[in-house]
């Protein structure tokens, strides 16, 4: 079972990815920001990290270069759950250091065959 941590401070977010990956056979946890996110990382590991951009205190993008900078996670896909959606802001949060880039609000159907890929991905990679 993939253990998954979500990073997301919006409640209703929050509640809609846990549901579903759920739903889908992964362990979840939550973290409501950042800060909250790096210190569960120290303590425990995560297969997959979902992480929410716009945040209180810090923002995803720093909060995953914190994480990716601890040996155990170099390889651990982080996915930008974000309302960020102008022209150019895959692009830069792809480059700056996250796997991929699910768009808010939530479309179901996507989401799930999304993290089915990562499950299969997992499956594979412990084959």
């Amino acid at each position: 079972m993939l253990k998954v941590l979500v990073v997301e401070d919006d409640p209703l977010n929050m509640k809609l990815a846990c549901e579903i990956l759920t739903a889908q056979g992964f362990m979840v946890h939550r973290a409501k920001d950042g800060v909250e996110a790096i210190k569960m990382t120290e303590k425990e590991f995560y297969d997959l990290i979902l992480m929410d951009i716009a945040l209180p205190d810090m923002d995803g993008i720093e909060a995953t270069r914190i994480i990716k900078n601890k040996l155990q996670y170099a390889d651990v896909p982080v996915i930008a759950l974000t309302a960020y959606a102008m022209k150019g802001d895959k692009e830069r949060i792809l480059k700056a250091g996250l796997s991929d880039y699910i768009p808010k609000p939530i479309e179901v159907s996507n989401f799930m065959e999304r993290m089915e890929r990562y499950m299969k991905l997992e499956k594979a990679n412990n084959n």
